[in-house]
């Protein structure tokens, strides 16, 4: 997906907040069948709704890496930051990319400068590539006028940890530069969640990270959750039970997706899918015995 910036941004509205969708780059066909295993060909075609949009008619799973930009209260946000550019990766599709990000986001209306507050709903390697950028071989904040937000219990769950190498690169050259630049706060989320600024709350959604959370927009009673990786696909609201090879833990993380899911069936609430393929957005309905995702089209920008 590196496609050119003068491309229109696609974006939702929520009240008087727009969200645009700050796309780095589709994933490879072989990451569907690796991070959600229990996602069998068999098992996806069962759901004639994924077609066409969100898996191919061989049952693959069509997902993308991107970010959500939106205005909240005079407060111009980005919800987590990608793969990034240049760096060093194990998984080759992450490894030393070289994407229109940026200009994609400058051409949304939210030059790098710009940006007031960066939430990162967990630490993994596709959620913090973005947070730096190289200049004159080192790394530094991308966004230098930005708050970082995290969790808490997010980031000390990873400093007690036994990193491998390819982790702990990660950390180095995507996390360690904003913290010794100053810039990451870590709050604290009780299971309401915490409002950080009016009409932006964060909300604890663990089991895929111990402190993974997810966003909460609200204007003039309209509302819309960015899921992070609490949800992967669309194909997990049919089967909450699917869950990531990468789940820190799996009881937790389902958990947690048939709660969100139940909280938002049926309601208008527009649910963004931080994974999700065009057209990305739309509201939980029942299906069966579990959910489906009725798309909601973006607009252009």
């Amino acid at each position: 997906m590196n496609a050119s910036p003068s491309r229109a941004i696609p974006s939702w509205t929520v009240g008087d907040i727009t969200v645009h969708r700050i796309d780095e780059t589709a994933l490879p066909p072989q990451t569907g069948p690796w991070l959600l295993p229990g996602a069998t060909p068999g098992i996806v075609g069962e759901q004639d709704w994924l077609h066409p949009d969100f898996a191919d008619q061989d049952g693959i799973l069509r997902l993308s890496s991107h970010s959500f930009a939106f205005e909240v209260g005079g407060t111009r946000v980005l919800a987590d930051t990608g793969i990034g550019n240049g760096k060093t990766r194990a998984n080759p599709a992450w490894h030393d990319l070289r994407t229109g990000y940026l200009d994609r986001l400058t051409a949304a209306g939210f030059p790098p400068d710009s940006i007031d507050l960066v939430v990162l709903t967990h630490l993994h390697t596709d959620h913090v590539g973005w947070n730096t950028h190289e200049v004159d071989g080192a790394w530094v904040p991308t966004f230098p006028r930005a708050r970082y937000l995290t969790s808490r219990t997010e980031r000390e769950f990873w400093a007690g940890y036994d990193m491998d190498e390819p982790r702990a690169q990660m950390f180095r050259d995507s996390v360690v530069p904003i913290e010794e630049a100053g810039l990451l706060d870590l709050v604290d989320l009780p299971a309401e969640g915490t409002e950080v600024i009016p009409g932006l709350r964060l909300l604890p959604t663990p089991g895929h990270t111990p402190g993974h959370l997810a966003l909460r927009l609200t204007s003039h009673g309209r509302s819309a959750l960015i899921t992070g990786d609490c949800v992967h696909h669309p194909v997990q609201f049919a089967h909450p039970a699917i869950s990531s090879c990468v789940d820190i833990d799996p009881g937790q993380a389902e958990a947690t997706r048939r709660a969100l899911l139940a909280s938002l069936a049926g309601t208008d609430t527009l649910l963004l899918g931080t994974h999700f393929p065009p057209p990305t957005a739309g509201r939980v309905t029942g299906h069966g015995a579990g959910y489906r995702l009725s798309p909601v089209p973006a607009s252009p920008h």
